[in-house]
Protein backbone atom coordinates (compact mmCIF):
# COMPACT_ATOMS: atom_id res chain seq x y z
CA UNK A 1 0.00 0.00 0.00
CA UNK A 2 1.11 3.55 -0.72
CA UNK A 3 1.79 4.62 2.88
CA UNK A 4 3.39 1.48 4.30
CA UNK A 5 6.29 2.44 6.55
CA UNK A 6 4.78 5.81 7.51
CA UNK A 7 3.99 6.24 11.20
CA UNK A 8 1.41 8.86 12.18
CA UNK A 9 0.87 10.20 15.69
CA UNK A 10 -2.73 11.37 16.02
CA UNK A 11 -3.34 13.79 18.88
CA UNK A 12 -6.65 15.00 17.44
CA UNK A 13 -10.21 14.20 18.47
CA UNK A 14 -13.71 14.17 16.99
CA UNK A 15 -13.72 14.52 13.16
CA UNK A 16 -11.18 16.52 11.09
CA UNK A 17 -7.97 14.93 12.39
CA UNK A 18 -9.33 11.41 12.87
CA UNK A 19 -10.75 11.35 9.32
CA UNK A 20 -7.40 12.50 7.93
CA UNK A 21 -5.55 9.74 9.76
CA UNK A 22 -8.28 7.23 8.83
CA UNK A 23 -7.51 7.78 5.16
CA UNK A 24 -3.83 7.29 5.91
CA UNK A 25 -4.49 4.12 7.90
CA UNK A 26 -6.66 2.72 5.10
CA UNK A 27 -3.70 3.14 2.77
CA UNK A 28 -1.09 1.44 4.90
CA UNK A 29 0.13 3.98 7.44
CA UNK A 30 0.57 2.96 11.07
CA UNK A 31 -1.65 5.37 12.99
CA UNK A 32 -1.25 5.66 16.75
CA UNK A 33 -4.02 7.49 18.58
CA UNK A 34 -2.77 9.32 21.65
CA UNK A 35 -5.71 9.26 24.06
CA UNK A 36 -6.23 10.57 27.56
CA UNK A 37 -6.07 7.97 30.32
CA UNK A 38 -9.56 8.80 31.57
CA UNK A 39 -12.19 8.93 28.81
CA UNK A 40 -10.01 8.66 25.71
CA UNK A 41 -11.41 9.73 22.37
CA UNK A 42 -14.76 11.48 23.09
CA UNK A 43 -16.47 9.83 20.12
CA UNK A 44 -16.20 6.50 21.95
CA UNK A 45 -19.35 7.65 23.78
CA UNK A 46 -21.12 9.65 21.05
CA UNK A 47 -24.23 8.48 19.19
CA UNK A 48 -25.66 5.02 18.54
CA UNK A 49 -23.77 1.92 19.68
CA UNK A 50 -23.29 -1.51 18.07
CA UNK A 51 -22.28 -4.19 20.56
CA UNK A 52 -21.05 -1.47 22.89
CA UNK A 53 -18.96 0.32 20.24
CA UNK A 54 -19.91 3.77 18.95
CA UNK A 55 -20.64 3.88 15.20
CA UNK A 56 -18.96 7.33 15.09
CA UNK A 57 -15.81 5.91 16.70
CA UNK A 58 -15.77 2.87 14.41
CA UNK A 59 -16.11 5.11 11.34
CA UNK A 60 -13.06 7.19 12.28
CA UNK A 61 -10.76 4.88 14.26
CA UNK A 62 -10.71 1.48 12.59
CA UNK A 63 -7.34 -0.16 12.12
CA UNK A 64 -5.55 2.30 14.42
CA UNK A 65 -3.57 1.72 17.60
CA UNK A 66 -4.35 3.31 20.97
CA UNK A 67 -1.73 4.64 23.38
CA UNK A 68 -3.37 6.10 26.49
CA UNK A 69 -1.03 8.70 28.01
CA UNK A 70 -1.26 11.39 30.67
CA UNK A 71 0.59 14.23 28.94
CA UNK A 72 0.47 16.38 32.06
CA UNK A 73 2.98 14.08 33.68
CA UNK A 74 6.63 14.51 32.61
CA UNK A 75 7.01 10.77 32.07
CA UNK A 76 4.00 10.75 29.74
CA UNK A 77 5.35 13.71 27.79
CA UNK A 78 8.76 12.08 27.46
CA UNK A 79 7.20 8.84 26.21
CA UNK A 80 5.36 10.77 23.53
CA UNK A 81 8.51 12.63 22.50
CA UNK A 82 10.44 9.38 22.16
CA UNK A 83 7.65 7.96 20.03
CA UNK A 84 7.57 11.06 17.81
CA UNK A 85 11.30 10.81 17.21
CA UNK A 86 10.60 7.48 15.53
CA UNK A 87 7.56 8.73 13.57
CA UNK A 88 6.84 10.72 10.42
CA UNK A 89 3.68 12.77 10.97
CA UNK A 90 1.99 14.48 13.93
CA UNK A 91 -1.63 15.62 13.69
CA UNK A 92 -3.15 17.86 16.37
CA UNK A 93 -6.39 19.82 16.55
CA UNK A 94 -6.11 21.67 19.85
CA UNK A 95 -7.09 25.31 20.13
CA UNK A 96 -4.08 27.46 19.17
CA UNK A 97 -1.58 27.65 22.00
CA UNK A 98 -2.67 24.47 23.78
CA UNK A 99 -0.02 22.25 22.18
CA UNK A 100 2.64 24.74 23.21
CA UNK A 101 1.38 24.79 26.80
CA UNK A 102 1.48 20.99 26.86
CA UNK A 103 5.06 21.06 25.61
CA UNK A 104 4.25 19.42 22.28
CA UNK A 105 4.18 22.42 19.95
CA UNK A 106 6.01 22.31 16.65
CA UNK A 107 9.09 24.18 17.88
CA UNK A 108 9.69 21.72 20.71
CA UNK A 109 9.02 18.68 18.56
CA UNK A 110 11.02 19.81 15.54
CA UNK A 111 14.01 20.46 17.78
CA UNK A 112 14.06 16.76 18.63
CA UNK A 113 12.65 15.46 15.37
CA UNK A 114 13.34 17.89 12.50
CA UNK A 115 12.00 15.36 9.99
CA UNK A 116 8.45 15.53 11.42
CA UNK A 117 5.56 16.77 9.30
CA UNK A 118 3.33 18.51 11.84
CA UNK A 119 -0.24 19.56 10.99
CA UNK A 120 -2.35 21.77 13.24
CA UNK A 121 -6.05 21.88 12.39
CA UNK A 122 -8.02 24.65 14.07
CA UNK A 123 -11.17 26.68 13.51
CA UNK A 124 -9.61 29.95 12.35
CA UNK A 125 -5.90 29.20 12.19
CA UNK A 126 -2.86 30.04 14.27
CA UNK A 127 -3.10 33.79 13.60
CA UNK A 128 -5.74 36.48 13.20
CA UNK A 129 -8.38 38.08 15.45
CA UNK A 130 -10.46 34.88 15.66
CA UNK A 131 -7.51 32.66 16.56
CA UNK A 132 -8.64 31.91 20.11
CA UNK A 133 -12.39 31.55 19.57
CA UNK A 134 -13.92 28.31 20.84
CA UNK A 135 -16.19 26.83 18.21
CA UNK A 136 -17.19 23.86 16.05
CA UNK A 137 -18.34 23.28 12.48
CA UNK A 138 -21.68 25.11 12.50
CA UNK A 139 -20.32 28.37 13.90
CA UNK A 140 -17.37 28.23 11.50
CA UNK A 141 -19.78 27.83 8.57
CA UNK A 142 -21.72 30.81 9.91
CA UNK A 143 -18.65 33.02 10.20
CA UNK A 144 -17.36 32.02 6.77
CA UNK A 145 -20.66 33.01 5.09
CA UNK A 146 -21.47 29.47 3.99
CA UNK A 147 -24.48 29.15 6.29
CA UNK A 148 -26.04 32.24 4.66
CA UNK A 149 -26.29 30.22 1.44
CA UNK A 150 -27.89 27.19 3.09
CA UNK A 151 -31.45 28.47 3.35
CA UNK A 152 -34.58 26.42 3.87
CA UNK A 153 -37.75 27.11 1.92
CA UNK A 154 -38.72 29.51 4.70
CA UNK A 155 -35.61 31.59 3.97
CA UNK A 156 -34.05 30.73 7.33
CA UNK A 157 -30.47 29.35 7.51
CA UNK A 158 -30.68 25.58 8.07
CA UNK A 159 -28.17 23.33 9.78
CA UNK A 160 -26.35 21.43 7.00
CA UNK A 161 -26.27 17.65 7.03
CA UNK A 162 -22.61 17.71 5.99
CA UNK A 163 -19.99 19.04 8.45
CA UNK A 164 -18.26 20.89 5.63
CA UNK A 165 -15.67 22.75 7.72
CA UNK A 166 -14.60 19.52 9.40
CA UNK A 167 -14.39 17.43 6.26
CA UNK A 168 -12.89 20.01 3.91
CA UNK A 169 -10.13 20.83 6.39
CA UNK A 170 -9.50 17.12 6.86
CA UNK A 171 -9.03 16.55 3.13
CA UNK A 172 -6.97 19.72 2.65
CA UNK A 173 -4.74 18.78 5.58
CA UNK A 174 -4.29 15.29 4.15
CA UNK A 175 -3.14 16.83 0.87
CA UNK A 176 -0.76 19.14 2.71
CA UNK A 177 0.72 16.30 4.75
CA UNK A 178 1.35 14.24 1.63
CA UNK A 179 2.94 17.25 -0.11
CA UNK A 180 5.25 17.77 2.85
CA UNK A 181 6.21 14.09 2.95
CA UNK A 182 6.99 14.22 -0.76
CA UNK A 183 9.16 17.31 -0.30
CA UNK A 184 10.93 15.73 2.68
CA UNK A 185 12.41 13.15 0.33
CA UNK A 186 14.50 15.97 -1.15
CA UNK A 187 15.25 18.09 1.92
CA UNK A 188 15.18 15.61 4.80
CA UNK A 189 13.16 18.13 6.80
CA UNK A 190 9.54 18.17 7.80
CA UNK A 191 7.29 21.22 7.98
CA UNK A 192 4.53 22.89 9.96
CA UNK A 193 1.03 23.04 8.45
CA UNK A 194 -1.40 25.69 9.73
CA UNK A 195 -4.79 24.43 8.52
CA UNK A 196 -7.77 26.66 9.30
CA UNK A 197 -11.20 25.13 8.85
CA UNK A 198 -12.67 28.53 7.93
CA UNK A 199 -10.03 29.06 5.23
CA UNK A 200 -11.03 25.75 3.65
CA UNK A 201 -14.67 26.81 3.50
CA UNK A 202 -13.76 30.02 1.69
CA UNK A 203 -11.71 28.07 -0.83
CA UNK A 204 -14.67 25.75 -1.45
CA UNK A 205 -17.21 28.33 -2.68
CA UNK A 206 -15.58 29.99 -5.72
CA UNK A 207 -18.74 29.42 -7.77
CA UNK A 208 -20.95 31.31 -5.31
CA UNK A 209 -18.80 34.38 -4.66
CA UNK A 210 -19.49 36.26 -7.90
CA UNK A 211 -22.00 38.84 -6.61
CA UNK A 212 -20.11 39.35 -3.36
CA UNK A 213 -16.74 39.86 -5.04
CA UNK A 214 -18.03 41.87 -7.99
CA UNK A 215 -20.26 44.24 -6.06
CA UNK A 216 -20.36 43.33 -2.34
CA UNK A 217 -23.89 42.00 -2.80
CA UNK A 218 -25.28 38.92 -1.08
CA UNK A 219 -26.59 36.46 -3.67
CA UNK A 220 -30.34 36.10 -3.94
CA UNK A 221 -30.29 32.45 -2.95
CA UNK A 222 -33.64 31.32 -4.44
CA UNK A 223 -32.62 32.79 -7.79
CA UNK A 224 -28.95 31.83 -7.84
CA UNK A 225 -27.67 29.43 -10.48
CA UNK A 226 -26.49 26.64 -8.17
CA UNK A 227 -28.74 27.35 -5.18
CA UNK A 228 -32.19 26.71 -6.66
CA UNK A 229 -32.71 29.46 -9.22
CA UNK A 230 -32.15 27.15 -12.16
CA UNK A 231 -35.18 24.96 -12.78
CA UNK A 232 -32.95 22.07 -13.86
CA UNK A 233 -30.82 22.25 -10.72
CA UNK A 234 -33.39 21.98 -7.98
CA UNK A 235 -35.26 19.69 -5.60
CA UNK A 236 -38.90 18.76 -6.17
CA UNK A 237 -41.56 17.05 -4.03
CA UNK A 238 -43.32 13.91 -5.25
CA UNK A 239 -46.89 12.75 -4.68
CA UNK A 240 -46.08 10.75 -1.54
CA UNK A 241 -44.19 13.55 0.19
CA UNK A 242 -40.74 12.31 -0.80
CA UNK A 243 -38.28 14.21 -2.96
CA UNK A 244 -36.31 14.00 -6.17
CA UNK A 245 -33.50 16.18 -7.51
CA UNK A 246 -32.48 17.42 -10.94
CA UNK A 247 -28.75 18.01 -11.24
CA UNK A 248 -27.85 19.23 -14.73
CA UNK A 249 -28.14 22.73 -16.20
CA UNK A 250 -26.87 22.04 -19.71
CA UNK A 251 -29.31 22.74 -22.54
CA UNK A 252 -29.13 19.19 -23.88
CA UNK A 253 -30.66 18.02 -20.61
CA UNK A 254 -33.37 20.68 -20.82
CA UNK A 255 -34.24 19.37 -24.29
CA UNK A 256 -34.30 15.76 -23.12
CA UNK A 257 -36.37 16.44 -20.00
CA UNK A 258 -38.95 18.85 -21.35
CA UNK A 259 -39.40 16.87 -24.54
CA UNK A 260 -40.17 13.63 -22.73
CA UNK A 261 -42.53 15.49 -20.40
CA UNK A 262 -44.39 16.97 -23.36
CA UNK A 263 -43.41 20.64 -22.93
CA UNK A 264 -40.78 21.45 -25.58
CA UNK A 265 -42.24 24.96 -25.65
CA UNK A 266 -40.48 25.64 -22.33
CA UNK A 267 -37.01 24.72 -23.57
CA UNK A 268 -36.01 28.25 -24.63
CA UNK A 269 -36.81 29.59 -21.15
CA UNK A 270 -33.97 27.43 -19.81
CA UNK A 271 -31.54 29.60 -21.79
CA UNK A 272 -32.48 32.58 -19.61
CA UNK A 273 -30.55 33.50 -16.46
CA UNK A 274 -31.64 31.64 -13.35
CA UNK A 275 -34.48 33.15 -11.37
CA UNK A 276 -37.70 34.77 -12.53
CA UNK A 277 -37.21 34.02 -16.22
CA UNK A 278 -37.20 30.29 -15.52
CA UNK A 279 -40.13 30.42 -13.12
CA UNK A 280 -42.62 28.91 -15.62
CA UNK A 281 -40.31 25.90 -16.02
CA UNK A 282 -39.94 25.54 -12.27
CA UNK A 283 -43.70 25.80 -11.76
CA UNK A 284 -44.37 23.19 -14.42
CA UNK A 285 -41.84 20.76 -12.93
CA UNK A 286 -43.21 21.35 -9.44
CA UNK A 287 -46.71 20.44 -10.58
CA UNK A 288 -45.53 17.52 -12.72
CA UNK A 289 -43.35 15.82 -10.11
CA UNK A 290 -46.26 15.86 -7.67
CA UNK A 291 -48.20 13.49 -9.95
CA UNK A 292 -46.11 10.37 -9.18
CA UNK A 293 -44.31 8.82 -6.23
CA UNK A 294 -40.56 8.90 -5.89
CA UNK A 295 -40.25 5.23 -6.87
CA UNK A 296 -42.48 5.78 -9.90
CA UNK A 297 -40.24 8.62 -11.08
CA UNK A 298 -37.18 6.44 -10.58
CA UNK A 299 -38.71 3.85 -12.88
CA UNK A 300 -39.83 6.53 -15.37
CA UNK A 301 -36.38 8.06 -15.77
CA UNK A 302 -34.42 4.82 -15.87
CA UNK A 303 -32.32 4.70 -19.04
CA UNK A 304 -33.05 8.31 -19.99
CA UNK A 305 -30.13 10.76 -20.41
CA UNK A 306 -31.41 13.15 -17.77
CA UNK A 307 -29.52 14.04 -14.53
CA UNK A 308 -32.29 12.86 -12.24
CA UNK A 309 -31.88 11.32 -8.77
CA UNK A 310 -34.15 10.32 -5.92
CA UNK A 311 -33.36 11.99 -2.61
CA UNK A 312 -32.36 8.86 -0.71
CA UNK A 313 -32.49 8.49 3.04
CA UNK A 314 -29.35 7.24 4.77
CA UNK A 315 -30.81 3.72 5.20
CA UNK A 316 -31.68 3.68 1.49
CA UNK A 317 -28.15 4.76 0.63
CA UNK A 318 -26.65 1.95 2.74
CA UNK A 319 -28.59 -0.61 0.69
CA UNK A 320 -27.95 1.02 -2.69
CA UNK A 321 -26.43 -1.64 -5.01
CA UNK A 322 -24.08 0.88 -6.65
CA UNK A 323 -22.38 1.84 -3.39
CA UNK A 324 -22.30 -1.81 -2.35
CA UNK A 325 -20.73 -2.98 -5.59
CA UNK A 326 -17.96 -0.36 -5.38
CA UNK A 327 -17.28 -1.00 -1.72
CA UNK A 328 -18.22 2.54 -0.74
CA UNK A 329 -20.38 0.77 1.83
CA UNK A 330 -19.24 -2.61 3.05
CA UNK A 331 -20.24 -5.05 5.77
CA UNK A 332 -17.97 -7.09 8.04
CA UNK A 333 -18.52 -10.60 9.41
CA UNK A 334 -20.40 -9.21 12.41
CA UNK A 335 -22.96 -7.58 10.12
CA UNK A 336 -21.66 -4.07 10.84
CA UNK A 337 -21.79 -1.55 8.00
CA UNK A 338 -18.66 0.50 7.31
CA UNK A 339 -17.78 3.43 5.08
CA UNK A 340 -15.33 2.19 2.48
CA UNK A 341 -12.08 3.71 1.34
CA UNK A 342 -12.87 6.23 -1.44
CA UNK A 343 -9.27 6.45 -2.69
CA UNK A 344 -8.94 3.90 -5.47
CA UNK A 345 -5.65 2.78 -6.99
CA UNK A 346 -5.04 0.27 -9.75
CA UNK A 347 -1.93 -0.97 -7.95
CA UNK A 348 -1.56 -1.28 -4.18
CA UNK A 349 -5.21 -0.65 -3.27
CA UNK A 350 -5.99 0.47 0.23
CA UNK A 351 -7.67 -1.80 2.72
CA UNK A 352 -10.23 -1.60 5.46
CA UNK A 353 -9.35 -3.22 8.78
CA UNK A 354 -12.54 -3.52 10.74
CA UNK A 355 -11.09 -3.74 14.25
CA UNK A 356 -11.22 -0.66 16.49
CA UNK A 357 -8.74 -0.12 19.33
CA UNK A 358 -9.75 -0.42 22.94
CA UNK A 359 -8.56 2.50 25.05
CA UNK A 360 -4.90 1.83 25.80
CA UNK A 361 -4.87 -1.45 23.90
CA UNK A 362 -1.40 -0.88 22.46
CA UNK A 363 0.16 1.14 25.29
CA UNK A 364 2.52 -1.55 26.54
CA UNK A 365 3.51 -2.84 23.09
CA UNK A 366 4.39 0.65 21.85
CA UNK A 367 6.51 1.39 24.93
CA UNK A 368 8.36 -1.89 24.48
CA UNK A 369 9.19 -0.81 20.92
CA UNK A 370 10.69 2.33 22.46
CA UNK A 371 12.94 0.14 24.65
CA UNK A 372 11.07 0.71 27.91
CA UNK A 373 11.78 -2.11 30.35
CA UNK A 374 9.01 -4.14 31.94
CA UNK A 375 9.71 -2.48 35.29
CA UNK A 376 9.48 0.98 33.72
CA UNK A 377 6.19 0.09 32.06
CA UNK A 378 4.86 -1.29 35.35
CA UNK A 379 5.76 1.97 37.09
CA UNK A 380 4.02 4.03 34.39
CA UNK A 381 0.91 1.89 34.86
CA UNK A 382 1.05 2.20 38.63
CA UNK A 383 1.30 5.99 38.69
CA UNK A 384 -1.41 6.45 36.04
CA UNK A 385 0.87 7.79 33.30
CA UNK A 386 -0.44 5.13 30.93
CA UNK A 387 -3.61 3.12 30.77
CA UNK A 388 -3.74 -0.46 29.53
CA UNK A 389 -6.90 -2.03 28.13
CA UNK A 390 -8.39 -5.11 29.76
CA UNK A 391 -8.62 -8.40 27.86
CA UNK A 392 -12.41 -8.08 27.92
CA UNK A 393 -12.32 -4.63 26.34
CA UNK A 394 -9.85 -5.75 23.69
CA UNK A 395 -12.08 -8.70 22.83
CA UNK A 396 -15.09 -6.39 22.53
CA UNK A 397 -13.28 -4.14 20.06
CA UNK A 398 -11.60 -6.88 18.03
CA UNK A 399 -14.58 -7.74 15.82
CA UNK A 400 -13.58 -9.38 12.57
CA UNK A 401 -9.94 -10.13 11.77
CA UNK A 402 -10.78 -10.04 8.10
CA UNK A 403 -8.97 -7.44 6.04
CA UNK A 404 -11.19 -6.16 3.27
CA UNK A 405 -9.25 -4.92 0.24
CA UNK A 406 -11.33 -2.22 -1.35
CA UNK A 407 -10.44 0.94 -3.14
CA UNK A 408 -8.99 -0.72 -6.22
CA UNK A 409 -9.96 0.54 -9.64
CA UNK A 410 -12.47 -1.91 -11.09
Amino acid sequence: MKLEGIRVIDLSRFLPGPMLTQFMADNGAEVIKIESVDEGEPTRAVGEMRDGISVFFANTSRGKKSLALDLKQPAGLEALMRLIEDSDVVIEAFRPGVAERLGIGYQKISARAPHIVYASISAFGQSGPYRDLATHDLAIEAMAGVLSLNLGRDGVPAIPGLPAADMLSSMAALSAVLMALLRRKETGRGDFIDMAMADCLLAAIPNNLDTAMAGRRQPNVPESRSLGGNALYAVYETSNGEWIALGGQEMKFAVNLLTVLGRPDLIDLCKLPPGKGQRPVHDFLTETFRTKTKSEWVAYFKGRDIPFAPVQTLPEMLEDPHFRQRGAVTTDERGWDHIGNPIRFTDEPGNTRFDTPALGQHSEAILRELDYSESEIAKLRADGTIKVASHEDISLHAGSDKVNFIGAVA
